[in-house]
């Protein structure tokens, strides 16, 4: 999918989880106020936690969408990264205070004891964010956009929660530390995927080595330009999420002039860009030199 299709998917998928989220938090509140249960009105703020999260989204995506400038030749693309990294720590934070939380109740033997509405909010709950989450996955996954992504794991960050609650709700009365294990066990995993979703940002900050897919590809469509083989190597690529750059190396013939190696590296750009949607910019060598 093209990026002004990211972009749109990302606005749709920060107000959708804003609005749901908002009606959500206010209907978690009101069962915890009712209910006098703490857990549920943790739960809420938790919830309104994720509405900060996608706004987080929305003001990076149109951030993102803004054209190349003179300071910003690449454009601002990276913003996409630089908001699902924001968007990990949040989800660190919360994975931290659920952790926290957890390992207190267990230490003071605290169990909860919840009424019939909880327990219907609650359901309510998991359903809704877990809904939010493959929404948002579904979305990730045909754009490429690790922001929503970023977002569909705290969608799914409190669906978990609410699990916790759910299962604390049937079992308390039954082993008083239910509770406290399984949000210390949550709580690993979301640090785990916050580990992931801030390691694949960072990755692509960075800068990625091709896929060896992308290499065969223009190797084959560089071979079929020029069949005597240029030994393409040295491959990098630089992702600015609203376009790509890609660097390599070609080994032409000595005798060739300045201006037929120009032209061979030209051509070869011009079919990168036309067959690839890749911007690539080719440091021509002589045939047999190697890199020490």
């Amino acid at each position: 999918m093209d990026y002004k299709s990211s972009k749109k998917a990302g606005f749709a998928e920060g107000v959708v989880s804003v609005v749901v989220n908002t009606l959500l938090f206010a209907l978690k509140y009101w069962a915890g106020i009712v209910t006098g249960s703490l857990a549920i009105v943790a739960d809420a703020w938790h919830t309104m936690s994720d509405s900060i999260s996608s706004l987080v989204l929305i003001v990076a995506t149109a951030l993102s969408a803004r054209k190349p400038d003179k300071k910003h030749p690449f454009g601002h693309g990276r913003w996409e990264q630089i908001a699902a990294i924001f968007i990990g720590i949040i989800l660190a934070i919360i994975a931290y205070d659920f952790l926290k939380d957890s390992i207190l109740r267990l230490k003071e033997h605290t169990s909860v004891t919840f009424g019939t509405l909880a327990i219907v909010v609650t359901c309510i709950s998991i359903v809704v964010k877990e809904g939010l989450a493959q929404y948002a996955f579904r979305l990730a996954r045909k754009t490429g956009n690790i922001a929503i992504k970023a977002d569909g794991w705290h969608h799914r960050s409190d669906a978990l929660s609410s699990v916790v609650v759910l299962i604390g709700i049937l079992l308390a009365k039954y082993f008083w530390w239910m509770d406290s294990v399984l949000g210390i066990i949550i709580a690993l995993m979301l640090f785990y995927a916050t580990y992931t979703i801030i390691k694949e940002a960072i990755t692509k900050i960075l800068g990625e080595e091709p896929s060896d897919d992308i290499i065969k590809k223009i190797n084959d469509a560089v071979t079929e330009m020029y069949p005597e083989g240029l030994q393409l190597h040295h491959f990098h690529i630089h992702n600015y999420v609203t376009h790509q750059e890609m660097t390599f190396h070609i080994r032409l013939r000595g005798e060739l002039s300045l201006e037929e190696s120009h032209s061979i590296a030209t051509a070869i750009e011009n079919m990168v860009q036309e067959r690839f949607d890749i911007t690539s910019t080719i440091h021509v060598e002589p045939l047999g030199f190697e890199h020490p």
